[in-house]
């Protein structure tokens, strides 16, 4: 899912009420009670509270169960993007930490765990090694997705708010294109789609890239939902 999926990416200072990361617990909790991770990893996108710190984050889930909590590394500041006005980067770059779930979140989570793992990781399945990046990781000299993929790591998601700018999407193609190309394996990006309260146009158009060649592309200019 894109980048801050569950609050909306454009909530701004409201990132600094703690309502915000309690909405988004019972939005998760919510998604754990039913059957939409049933046999399917899912990647989903939301500020988490950690240590009374404040984080963007990716929320692996696997059969109602939370596996890991990635946070965001490097923060967008520049044009329209404040980052670190409401979230602090996570500079341990091997570090994981334990993180201690809501009582709302420990009550749903099926593997009975009230403690799950944050911090860089990768996910190791039986037949290959999952990773992840959030929106402006990609755009970094120093990726996160060259180091998971020199570890092994053969698909990589990125969730992303990314807003529409001209000529913006051409060079997210070149970067998905040249870590594929140069790495190898799948990169799976997906990116905010539309308005979401702020003055900002998300423009969609996720993508799937193998070994540099592009095998799917959502719509630019959608306006389903």
């Amino acid at each position: 899912g894109p980048e801050l999926e569950l609050s909306g990416y454009g909530c701004e200072d409201h990132f600094l009420e703690t309502d915000t990361f309690q909405h988004c617990d019972e939005s998760l909790a919510e998604i754990l009670s039913g059957d939409l991770t049933d046999g399917i990893l899912c990647d989903i996108g939301m500020p988490v509270m950690h240590r009374n710190v404040r984080y963007n984050c990716r929320v692996y889930c696997l059969d109602r169960q939370i596996i890991l909590i990635r946070p965001k590394m490097c923060m967008a500041d520049d044009g329209n993007y404040r980052e670190t006005r409401y979230f602090t980067t996570w500079a341990r770059e091997n570090g994981v930490e334990d993180h201690t779930l809501s009582p709302m979140l420990a009550a749903v989570n099926s593997g009975g765990q009230t403690v799950v793992p944050f911090g860089l990781a990768v996910i190791e399945a039986l037949n290959t090694t999952f990773g992840c990046e959030t929106c402006e990781e990609l755009w970094t000299p120093d990726a996160p997705h060259i180091q998971m993929a020199l570890g092994g790591c053969e698909i990589i998601g990125n969730g992303s708010g990314s807003h529409h700018q001209l000529r913006k999407l051409n060079t997210r193609m070149e970067l998905i294109g040249s870590a594929t190309s140069n790495c190898g394996g799948v990169y799976l990006y997906a990116n905010q789609c539309g308005c979401d309260g702020s003055r900002l146009y998300f423009d969609g158009c996720s993508v799937i890239v193998k070994n540099g060649k592009l095998l799917a592309q959502a719509p630019q200019f959608s306006i389903a939902e």
